[in-house]
């Protein structure tokens, strides 16, 4: 089961996203003065006095508007407030109470959740005047913080861990994690959304609406995820602000974390050079991969269509050949059905062992099929392999020249592993060591 849940909640600019970072010891939300810069849900897990829980930070919560995004943040922020068993309502106490604060207030006494009112910017903590007007809000007390500075934080953690509901069970183990990557306005968040079957991240027309890394957790049967919808990563040439900077950033370490990564693409573009370096990045991380074409509803298709862009990715990401590729419509449904069972696949491939005595086997007759070439007259041998570790899979082979093994030669090993084992979805890594007495 998940962990209890805490959302942080309150209207933009109160500081939500520095008391997350204050929380979770880590600056994996956005902080920047500019009002509104977290809008989706981000979830990341803290502990306390020996309790786990999931700390959710949300959008502000802004008056009613017709603005389609803000519409979109508050409903996000009401999500939050639905999963959560304790809500954090930040409000700020160098500007004083608002309409806006009024107004989540009212929202928040309707839920009917456990509330902690927290008052942040918080200067002077011996002038009590500070917070005074707050309990008007009819939340109970106010709890002075200084979220920037890291004051009176230990006693927030203590009402929160306090309210925590005694039944909450632990994860019963290890979600696979999963983190969906690609350029802007590819279908990420739509994708996700398909998977989910409910709108968990924001989907919108315009490029780069999701900013942050949004943590999903669900379970489908007996098998859990986490879902990561990732911020589009632009090109360096186009990160025109701090937050851009922060996302691609925040992209690469959703990557670094995740199990299996989807390598989104655009079906009616191609496979564009920053595709490449995309899922470039997973490969070098050893990540298992799929490959998601998606809007595949919008490509004109003959019989050949499939055959012809697989081609295609091929050649053009020759690099990633293990990952399997799956034409999908997030609009439409089309095929998405089959990506859990490929993440499966993918991430049981990724940690798949084999026994020391069969992989042997299988190395000994590739080694006498083809044998190693022989460099300058001096002739390289291969004593014995073992695998050290899973994702990815890698593998030692201890020789008496490791450095005169050629590139091509390590591929035809690669290739020999590949046939006899599997692995279809993840890298593998080949090292060569010298043979003691070698």
């Amino acid at each position: 089961m998940p962990k209890p849940v805490v959302a942080i909640v309150g209207r933009p600019n109160v500081g939500k996203s520095t008391l997350f970072n204050r929380i979770t010891g880590t600056r994996v939300a956005i902080v920047e003065d500019t009002p509104g810069v977290t809008r989706d849900r981000l979830y990341r897990d803290a502990d306390w006095r020996g309790r786990q829980f999931t700390l959710v930070d949300t959008g502000g919560i802004a008056a009613r508007t017709d603005d389609p995004l803000v519409v979109q943040v508050r409903r996000q922020a009401e999500i939050a407030l639905e999963e959560a068993d304790v809500i954090l309502f930040v409000v700020d106490a160098r500007s004083g109470l608002t309409a806006d604060d009024e107004e989540v207030a009212e929202l928040l006494r309707r839920s009917g959740r456990p509330v902690i009112l927290v008052t942040n910017k918080v200067e002077d903590f011996r002038d009590p005047t500070m917070i005074h007007e707050f309990y008007r809000l009819g939340l109970g007390e106010p709890l002075p913080v200084s979220a920037i500075h890291g004051l009176n934080i230990g006693d927030l953690l203590d009402r929160i861990v306090d309210l925590l509901p005694e039944t909450a069970a632990e994860e019963d183990g290890p979600a696979l994690k999963v983190a969906v990557v690609g350029r802007p306005n590819v279908g990420k968040s739509s994708i996700v959304n398909r998977l989910l079957g409910e709108e968990r991240v924001i989907v919108s027309d315009l490029p780069g609406t999701t900013r942050d890394a949004i943590d999903t957790y669900f379970r489908r049967g007996e098998k859990e995820y986490i879902l990561i919808d990732t911020a589009g990563m632009r090109r360096k040439s186009r990160i025109a602000n701090p937050t851009e900077h922060y996302s691609v950033l925040r992209a690469l370490k959703a990557v670094d974390r995740a199990d299996v990564v989807l390598v989104v693409l655009d079906g009616t573009e191609g496979v564009t050079e920053q595709d490449k370096k995309i899922a470039g990045y997973g490969h070098e991380q050893g990540k298992a991969s799929i490959i998601i074409v998606n809007k595949w509803d919008l490509v004109p298709k003959d019989d050949k269509t499939i055959t012809r862009y697989e081609e295609r990715i091929r050649e053009e990401l020759s690099f990633m050949s293990y990952a399997p590729i799956l034409f999908v419509s997030a609009l439409t449904g089309q095929r998405v059905a089959k990506i859990l069972p490929a993440i499966d696949a993918v991430g049981a491939e990724a940690s798949h062992r084999v026994a020391t005595s069969t992989l042997n086997s299988v190395v000994q007759e590739a080694i006498m099929l083809t044998p190693p070439p022989a460099v300058k007259g001096q002739g390289v041998k291969i004593f014995y392999a073992t695998q050290v570790r899973v994702k990815p899979p890698t593998f030692i082979f201890f020789c008496n020249r490791p450095e005169d093994i050629h590139f091509s030669y390590q591929r035809y090993l690669e290739n020999q592993l590949r046939q006899a084992f599997g692995f279809e979805g993840t890298p593998l890594r080949l090292l060569f060591r010298r043979s003691k007495g070698q």
